[in-house]
């Protein structure tokens, strides 16, 4: 396993990456390049300059978080295999710079959907929420309005105020498409990639669905256990994974995400281990990292983890707001450094477990 940190890059993060290094066990970060658009072909000059800037303070890329698919991909509209092609000159580019994880998603519209950015919770901090009761109440064309007195000035990933204001014409993009359309356009994407991640030996890891069910009549895929290895039988090439977002998968209380862990050896490409707060089944707020503060059991997720031999990279996810930190919600500092040092110590604990056996 190894450890890393969301950064957003130059001119985009409040974090600095002086600040990232000194958190223990943090080797490297999972970045981007925050300013090109889905559909854009990345140059092999922007990310050598990324990699640049990043080894320069001491750190390296872990993987890239993400290339995003442009909708006529997802969509299995005509211009989809233009975009292809862009999204293999941007993988070439990557391989080329010695990169060899990307993070992405298939969901379409909303990358994913939160009804409050800044949530008071009992100890005072803040977090990311949500509630479905909100989401059946409100137009999804008001969903960006109704959160973006939240943000703290940062612009959220796949929330970006130009793609927002033209939700109407992205939902009437996805009115033929069905979850059956959606699988098979991921597949047709995938299919055509794999050639270029096995030159370059790159991962692409898929993140699951946020919230692991249909938000505003929307399809979703990626939701389950079925579906994650519908999606890896279709191409079964260890280059197509997943990334183990625990707080995705864990939105559906029926997923048994240690079961699902221990059945995805070598195909857990990427981890994003947080905790989640239910109040029913489609209410739920974010955590801090710890088991108790939280439902979930995370010595038991990453226990299933360190049993499947899983090595590639994994960061602390979603954290809370706290000591008065001003930063993009979900990413501040200080919860996510807690996050990576617990995360670190229960590896550590296990590991050292195991060889006493």
């Amino acid at each position: 396993m190894e450890m890393s940190f969301r950064w957003y890059g130059f001119g985009h993060d409040s974090i600095t990456l002086e600040q990232i290094r000194q958190i223990p066990g943090v080797k490297g970060v999972i970045t981007t390049l925050y300013d090109t658009q889905p559909g854009e072909a990345w140059t092999q000059e922007a990310v050598h300059a990324l990699r640049e800037g990043v080894e320069t303070s001491g750190l390296k890329i872990c993987g890239i978080e993400s290339v995003n698919v442009h909708d006529d991909i997802k969509a299995g509209l005509p211009m989809r295999d233009m975009y292809i092609d862009n999204y293999i000159k941007s993988l070439t580019a990557l391989g080329k710079e010695d990169v060899h994880m990307v993070c992405y998603n298939f969901m379409p519209v909303f990358d994913w959907t939160r009804t409050d950015l800044a949530k008071p919770r009992h100890d005072g901090s803040t977090v990311l929420a949500y509630d479905q009761a909100v989401i059946d109440s409100i137009d999804p064309e008001d969903m960006f309005a109704s959160i973006s007195g939240d943000t703290n000035g940062f612009v959220l990933p796949g929330w970006e105020p130009e793609r927002m204001e033209h939700v109407k014409a992205l939902f009437e993009l996805y009115k033929n498409v069905d979850e059956e359309a959606l699988m098979s356009n991921l597949v047709y994407f995938l299919k055509a990639i794999m050639p270029v991640c096995d030159k370059y030996d790159i991962n692409m890891a898929i993140h699951p669905d946020d919230p692991a069910w249909s938000v505003f009549g929307l399809p979703r895929i990626i939701t389950n256990e079925a579906n994650i290895h519908r999606m890896l039988d279709a191409v079964n090439n260890p280059h197509n994974g997943i990334t183990l977002c625990t707080g995705s998968l864990g939105t559906n209380r029926k997923n048994d995400l240690p079961k699902i862990i221990r059945g995805l050896r070598g195909r857990i490409h990427f981890a994003h281990v947080r905790n989640l707060q239910f109040f029913s089944d489609t209410q739920f707020e974010e955590a801090a990292h710890l088991s108790a503060d939280g439902t979930f059991d995370m010595y038991e997720i990453m226990k299933a983890l360190y049993d499947i031999g899983f090595d590639g990279p994994m960061r602390p996810d979603h954290g809370r707001t706290i000591w008065g930190e001003k930063c993009m919600p979900g990413y501040g500092l200080y919860d996510r450094a807690l996050g990576a040092a617990y995360l670190n110590g229960l590896w550590e604990a296990i590991d050292k477990s195991q060889s006493l056996k």
